[in-house]
């Protein structure tokens, strides 16, 4: 008398349980693309620095207005500015690539 209602149970909680997958993954597929997380240049920095560089160290396109260099360098510099913790050395690379960007370069290069 109890086995049927074993098997009874069990059927139905197996017909639920394939329910509640199949729901699972067409709401999985059926989700937005997640966008690609933007990738850290992977190299180090070069002897002199060239606009490429820079711009990869500031995080912006080679040929852009001065408001956006500017814009880039202040978000740069505030998280990685000596007073709160950060490098000098990286401070005197973001302060570099913002000069090279402006068309104020030396031709000595970094001060480290």
């Amino acid at each position: 008398m109890a086995t049927p209602f074993i098997a009874g149970v069990a059927v139905a909680a197996t017909a639920l349980a394939g329910r509640y997958g199949i729901q699972a993954w067409q709401a999985f597929k059926a989700r937005p693309p997640r966008p690609r997380i933007k990738k850290f240049y992977d190299g180090g920095f070069q002897p002199t620095m060239t606009k490429r560089e820079a711009a990869l160290i500031l995080g912006i396109r080679e040929n852009v207005a001065a408001e956006k260099v500017k814009e880039a360098h202040r978000k740069v510099m505030v998280a990685n500015h000596p007073d709160a913790g950060g490098s000098h050395f990286l401070a005197s690379k973001i302060n570099e690539a913002k000069d090279m960007m402006l068309g104020k370069t030396k031709s000595s290069g970094s001060a480290f």
